[in-house]
């Protein structure tokens, strides 16, 4: 299972803006003004595009020190982040359910550098059933869609065997998410959980579409009939070579 984490797990209620634009500020010595659009978009581009709205050029190094300044403001404001932002209803029954499924394990794959991505969850209780060894992050790639091949490799190299995008499934608020579920393969669940609406998630090619994580029966069911349908289609492919 991989899980965003923003608007589908939690929402931090303004404070990650807030702690964004001090760790901006901290880096390139401007103060954030503006951001760019960050909905299903990596913190890598999210710090660069906001630093070209400001006039500014950086590279790698600015977006390692910013991600090193973000971590310390999520850090120092976390009891804050506890107060003000909550846990979306049902995320916390959702993991719970998935993580009783005999051969389920669960991961995040989040625009969110790894430590923020980590402090997030825990400062909500959501952490628990998380293997973030096999994850993919903000850090990682600039593109979405590569994080899911990221987050394959890593399962595969610590599981010792392949894992198939057949064998995973996505679950996210954005069309970026379903997208980049997609373009490998990946068998999606859309929740319009967060700013894009059940249409904007359907017109991206969502099929499983939730209101939200509140139903905690959907959410499972929905996540077995996705895996199914991939076992059906594997066996079905392998009748036809068979036949052939």
């Amino acid at each position: 299972m991989l899980w965003d984490i923003d608007h589908t797990l939690i929402d931090t209620r303004g404070v990650g803006r807030e702690l964004s634009a001090q760790a901006f500020e901290q880096v390139t010595g401007v103060p954030m003004l503006k951001q760019a659009k960050i909905d299903g978009i990596t913190e890598s581009v999210i710090f660069r595009e906001t630093a070209r709205l400001h006039g500014l050029h950086t590279d790698r190094h600015d977006f390692e020190r910013f991600a090193s300044a973000l971590t310390k403001a999520h850090l120092a404001r976390a009891a804050e982040l506890r107060e003000r932002g909550h846990a979306l209803p049902g995320a916390a029954a959702a993991l719970n359910a998935l993580s009783a499924i005999p051969g389920v394990v669960q991961t995040v794959l989040t625009g969110n550098v790894r430590m923020v991505a980590e402090i997030k969850l825990q400062v909500f209780g959501l952490d628990r059933h998380i293997r973030w060894d096999i994850g993919a992050f903000g850090e990682d790639d600039d593109v979405r869609a590569e994080l899911v091949r990221i987050a394959l490799g890593r399962a595969t190299s610590v599981f010792g065997e392949p894992v198939a995008p057949g064998n995973a499934t996505l679950i996210g608020d954005t069309p970026a998410d379903v997208e980049a579920a997609l373009e490998n393969g990946v068998p999606v669940i859309a929740v319009a959980s967060g700013r894009s609406s059940a249409d904007d998630l359907r017109d991206a090619g969502a099929v499983r579409i939730l209101p939200s994580l509140g139903n905690t029966d959907s959410v499972v069911t929905m996540v077995q009939e996705a895996t199914t349908s991939q076992v059906e289609r594997r066996a079905l492919g392998s009748g036809r070579d068979h036949d052939a």
